[in-house]
């Protein structure tokens, strides 16, 4: 039926068959914070592949993709150009040009989807349709890895609040998530296009297989263990407020430095062991800078450990730039130093610089961080925990590799100033949130400006800060030993469908030629 309205035949209208693309890069972008609504994932991708179901011509196919991924990322990542002009010192025609580069960049795994699907559409019929899910999921790994990965707000991400279906995220990571979202998409667009006999068992199928996750996920959280077992902490989280344009000016330094200070003492006060601060919280080089040692008197005073941002030089042979995490002893010691792994592209160092020449603001603006390796767990007393800097977050296998080190609690630290009171922040919470499900532990975000909080290991946020106040956060959370399904497995799931994928379109390309 909708086939028809639509014309999307080898000789229909062109028209109909954009705007079916169009209207699912929509829906995707309007899946996620803050204007979005997690329902429209369901049915975000179902008019693409009506239209795919139609099209015979792989080069049509790839332009409908990527029309679709062009909305898609260009109404998700608006705040990116305001991110490089306010901070990177490029004019506006610059930067919207630069983040329309990235747009079109991204848009070519939704384009990828597209051709892959539309092969076996052809070859095999309606039924194809079902490999939208594994094929969708194929695109998503590359996003992840290929140039470093741009893994942001990955399609499972937008049910991350609907805590029922986002428990799957414990057995199969968000890349579970996923596939279950997309194959309820596939699901419609079969039985809008197929024949009247396939409409009911198909959809039939796709509401049990829904059911039968919900009611998993209702089990999982009804059961509430986690928050019961392990060692109780009391973690405090200070939330300094500092504007970006302020930050590292030196007439500010001394006024910041007080007041992580003052909040520090107040949330030690409240019985914090362990006080958190955000990523590049004080206002100088911690290690090189005389007014390190009253962080390490405030250890010392309260008797709590401290997790705090700042960076850090080291000489290999050369003078290396880190963005760094310090753990500091109660007694003030430093106990551990994590470097960021996953540096912020055109934040932390510029890609392709070469190829840039004309953003030579930016590249002058933006510092070079050395990337750092290996996961690192940070000691609690006799207890280890592990943190995420900022942008790292969004790897759910970064995260992974720190609990498989041992890690009992997850926490991330971040500076969210530069994105102001865009959809950001909470994209960027909302994928934190996902980490706790996935690895069965409690998670901690200390944030510059918000969006700080603390969420359990079944994805409930406890408490949270708003945007831009000053801010500190008391909570008691668990320290927690267990494994996850996905803890133990990892993104299995995910490596299948690319092992699937490959393997259907190579039987389908030699079969067609």
């Amino acid at each position: 039926m909708v086939a028809q309205v639509l014309d999307i035949g080898p000789a229909g209208h062109r028209f109909g068959a954009f705007l079916a693309a169009a209207l699912s890069g929509g829906l995707l972008a309007l899946s996620f914070p803050s204007f979005g609504h997690p329902a429209a994932a369901w049915v975000a991708l179902t008019p693409l592949l009506v239209v795919l179901y139609g099209t015979r011509s792989l080069s049509r196919a790839f332009g409908l993709g990527l029309m679709t991924g062009a909305i898609h990322f260009a109404g998700m990542l608006p705040w990116l150009t305001r991110v490089m002009i306010e901070f990177g010192g490029v004019a506006l025609p610059v930067g919207v040009l630069l983040n329309g580069l990235l747009v079109a960049y991204l848009a070519l795994f939704p384009a990828a989807f597209t051709v892959i699907v539309a092969l076996l559409c052809a070859r095999l019929g309606g039924w194809a349709l079902l490999s939208a899910a594994p094929v969708w999921l194929t695109t998503e790994l590359g996003r992840l890895w290929l140039f470093g990965g741009f893994p942001w707000e990955l399609l499972g991400y937008s049910q991350t609040g609907v805590l029922p279906v986002a428990q799957l995220a414990s057995v199969f990571g968000v890349h579970g998530v996923t596939l279950l979202v997309v194959f309820v998409n596939s699901a419609l667009a079969i039985a809008l296009v197929g024949s009247p006999s396939r409409r009911v068992p198909m959809l039939a199928t796709a509401a049990g297989v829904v059911a039968v996750v919900v009611a998993f996920g209702a089990w999982r959280i009804s059961d509430n263990r986690l928050v019961a077992s392990g060692t109780p902490l009391q973690v405090g989280l200070v939330q300094g407020n500092v504007p970006q344009d302020v930050k590292w000016d030196q007439a500010f330094r001394q006024t910041i430095l007080e007041r992580y200070l003052d909040l520090s003492r107040q949330s030690a006060a409240d019985g914090a062991r362990l006080i958190v601060w955000p990523e590049s919280a004080t206002p100088f080089r911690f290690e090189d800078d005389p007014s390190g040692e009253a962080v390490r008197q405030l250890a010392r005073d309260t008797g709590a450990h401290l997790l705090f941002g700042s960076t850090q030089v080291k000489m290999n042979p050369e003078p290396q730039d880190f963005v760094a995490a310090f753990a500091l002893r109660p007694d003030g010691g430093t106990a551990a130093v994590y470097h960021k792994r996953h540096l912020v592209p055109f934040g932390e160092y510029v890609p392709f610089q070469s190829l840039l020449f004309f953003v030579s603001p930016l590249v002058e603006t933006v510092a070079n961080f050395t990337p750092g390796t290996g996961p690192l767990t940070l000691p609690i007393g006799t207890h280890l925990a592990s943190t995420a800097i900022c942008y790292e977050i969004i790897y759910p296998g970064l995260v992974r590799s720190f609990v498989r080190q041992g890690s009992q609690l997850l926490t991330t630290i971040t500076n969210d100033a530069w994105y102001g009171r865009s959809a950001a922040p909470h994209q960027h919470f909302q994928q934190a949130t996902m980490r706790a499900i996935e690895q069965g532990r409690f998670l901690v975000r200390a944030a510059n400006t918000g969006i700080s909080g603390v969420v359990d290991p079944y994805g409930r946020v406890l408490e949270r800060s708003a945007l831009f106040e000053t801010a500190v956060i008391t909570k008691e959370v668990r320290l927690l030993s267990g494994l996850t399904v996905y803890g133990r497995i990892g993104d299995l799931l995910a490596y299948l469908c690319l092992a699937l994928t490959v393997s259907a379109v190579f039987v389908v390309w030699r079969t067609r030629l």
